[in-house]
């Protein structure tokens, strides 16, 4: 018992482990996931109805969008934005890795008689011929990948935009580090059974990475025949931090703004919402001597 507490208690490597399949394709999880998602009243998964309504109608007025429009959104969850896209006449692609939140997406498409084109896929690996006006990636999605596997988004961006295309996306900021704080609990059936429909102990670990600005919720979750650990990162950012990324990647943020509804940049907000647009070449590291 003791290794194994001991286990449960190790502090891994920044993005060491990768396991969103876990909460994207395990049956019991990825319904908890779409609950979530599809509760109007909060900000857990998706943002709330209010401020997704405030947001559609500000990207619409930002980008002109209008039936000539073409937009993929990257992690589109069951279509709260894909759907008010393309009810604003937009061609709408949306990329996501739950069967459960694309196949209700699929469904409300048809019943409000919009053609949407879903694709069930882990969004590193989407591929396409097409190319996008606007790109979206929302809810700090961003924040979540490794940096190998943000370069590898911002190069996919790059590629299948077309020209004087945008990205929008959101990411948490360094004053919401600050806030974070570390600490560890366990509970029977944490977080209200969300993790099995069978009793479980859960083990929740919080570190924070100073010099890295990361942080890990490290959840084990112990049940009668198994153990298993999801690994929730989320990178934290400065302006100069994201910039830098997006420059190496051959974008160039435009506009800095404090969310995805387009409001003011707060300095010392929690969270910043940016809009890039190619640049002429990509930055390439200087070779080692």
């Amino acid at each position: 018992m003791f290794k194994e507490l001991e286990e449960i208690n190790t502090r891994p490597e920044p993005f060491e482990f990768y396991t969103a399949d876990e909460l994207w394709t395990n049956e019991h999880t990825a319904r908890q996931m779409l609950s979530c998602h599809l509760n109007p009243n909060i900000d857990m998964s998706s943002r709330n109805a209010g401020f997704i309504g405030r947001s559609v109608e500000w990207i619409v007025s930002r980008f002109a969008i209008g039936p000539e429009t073409k937009i993929a959104d990257f992690g589109c969850g069951p279509g709260l934005y894909t759907t008010k896209l393309a009810a604003a006449g937009a061609q709408v692609t949306g990329v996501d890795f739950s069967a459960n939140s694309i196949q209700y997406a699929r469904d409300m498409a048809s019943k409000n008689h919009l053609s949407i084109d879903y694709v069930n896929q882990n969004y590193l690996e989407f591929e396409t011929e097409n190319r996008f006006d606007l790109i979206l990636m929302i809810m700090c999605d961003f924040c979540v990948l490794s940096p190998a596997q943000r370069r590898r988004m911002l190069d996919k961006f790059r590629a299948i935009l077309s020209p004087g295309g945008s990205v929008l996306l959101d990411v948490y900021t360094l004053t919401a580090f600050e806030g974070r704080t570390e600490k560890s609990i366990c509970e029977k059936n944490l977080l209200d059974g969300f993790w099995s429909p069978d009793d479980y102990y859960g083990f929740l670990n919080i570190v924070k990475y100073e010099e890295d600005k990361v942080v890990l919720d490290k959840y084990t979750i112990v049940e009668t025949l198994r153990t298993r650990t999801v690994y929730n990162w989320l990178q934290y950012f400065s302006m100069e931090t994201i910039e830098q990324e997006f420059a190496e990647a051959g974008l160039a943020i435009r506009e800095f703004h404090s969310d995805v509804a387009g409001s003011p940049f707060d300095p010392k907000g929690g969270e910043m919402a940016v809009i890039a647009a190619k640049t002429e070449a990509v930055a390439v590291p200087d070779s080692p001597v």
